[in-house]
C-alpha cells in the first residue's frame, strides 16, 4: 500500500475538503465485518476501508489535478434509485453535526445525500442532537439555527418531514411551540431510559409526534476517531489537520415490505486553516 498511500497523502496535503461516501453496504459483500458489535464500530470500519479502496484507485491524473475537493468514494458500491422505483421506496438519513457549528452543513448535507442516492427529495430527516460543551445543557437556542435550515429544507420540497432526536418533554414542547416546520418524530435511546418517559409519551401523543428507539452512541464519531481511522488508512498524512464537520447515515426501504434496499454513509470533512 506504499505507493497508494503516498499518493492519497500528497492528494490530502494540498485538497481542503474531502467528501467521504460508502455507497451501499449491502454491496461490500466479503469486505464489510460479519457482525460490528457498536454503530461507532461499523462506522469505523467503513471509514477505514473506503479510504483504502480510494487509495488504490487513485489515476495520475488525479494526481496532477490536486483537487480541492477530494471525492473519496466506494465505487463499486455506488448505487442510485431508478426514478421508476422511486415512489416504492422511503428514503430516511440521520444527521450527526460533528466538528461545525455552522447550519449550512445540514444543506450541504442533504444536498449531497440526495445527489449520491439520485432523488430530488428525502422523505425523512433526524437530526441528531448538536454538539455542546461539556456540563452544558441543550437548550433551545443550540436547535434553533439547525432546525431553520431543515425547515428551509422543508420548504423547498428536499425535505418532506423532519425530526428530533434524545429531546425530553421540556426540549421537544419549546422546539414545538417555536417552530414553523413542527417535528414529526422524536427518537429516544433505550439505552439512557428503558421505559418511554410517561409525560413525553403524553405529550407525543397530543400533537401526533411519532416516538421511536434508537441505540446511537451519544458520540457517534469524535474527531479523534476519526482522525486515528484516516492516520492507520493513509500513514502518509498530517490526519490531526483533518476535522470532521458532518456525518449522515441513509436507508432507503422498500415501502411494501419494509425490506432495507440500500444504506450507508456520507460524511465531510475540514483541513484546518484551508
Amino acid at each position: 500500500m506504499g505507493t497508494d498511500s503516498r499518493a492519497a497523502g500528497a492528494l490530502l496535503a494540498r485538497a481542503s475538503t474531502l467528501h467521504l461516501q460508502t455507497g451501499n453496504l449491502l454491496n461490500w459483500g466479503r469486505l464489510r465485518k460479519k457482525c460490528p458489535s457498536t454503530h461507532s464500530e461499523e462506522l469505523r470500519d467503513c471509514i477505514q476501508k473506503t479510504l483504502n479502496e480510494w487509495s488504490s484507485q487513485i489515476s495520475p491524473d488525479l494526481v496532477r489535478e490536486f483537487p480541492d475537493v477530494l471525492e473519496c468514494t466506494m465505487s463499486h458500491a455506488v448505487e442510485k434509485i431508478n426514478p421508476d422505483e422511486r415512489e416504492e421506496m422511503k428514503v430516511s438519513a440521520k444527521l450527526f453535526i460533528v466538528g461545525s457549528n455552522s447550519s449550512s452543513s445540514t444543506r450541504s448535507a442533504v444536498d449531497m445525500a440526495c445527489s449520491v442516492l439520485g432523488v430530488a427529495q428525502l422523505d425523512s430527516v433526524i437530526m441528531a442532537s448538536p454538539p455542546i460543551e461539556d456540563g452544558v445543557n441543550l437548550s433551545l437556542e443550540h436547535l434553533q439555527p439547525y432546525w431553520e435550515e431543515l425547515e428551509n429544507l422543508v420548504q423547498s420540497k428536499k425535505i418532506v418531514a423532519i425530526g428530533t432526536s434524545d429531546l425530553d418533554k421540556t426540549q421537544l414542547e419549546q422546539l414545538y411551540q417555536w417552530a414553523q416546520v413542527k417535528p414529526n418524530s422524536n427518537q429516544v435511546n433505550l439505552a439512557s431510559c428503558c421505559v418511554m418517559p410517561p409525560d413525553l409519551t403524553a405529550f407525543a401523543k397530543q400533537f401526533d409526534i411519532q416516538l421511536l428507539t434508537h441505540n446511537d452512541p451519544k458520540e457517534l464519531l469524535s474527531e479523534a476517531s476519526f482522525q486515528e481511522a484516516l492516520q492507520e488508512s493513509i500513514p502518509d498524512i498530517e490526519a490531526q489537520e483533518w476535522v470532521p464537520l458532518w456525518l449522515l447515515r441513509y436507508s432507503v426501504i422498500v415501502k411494501s415490505r419494509g425490506i432495507i434496499k440500500s444504506k450507508g454513509y456520507i460524511l465531510q470533512a475540514k483541513r484546518r486553516g484551508s
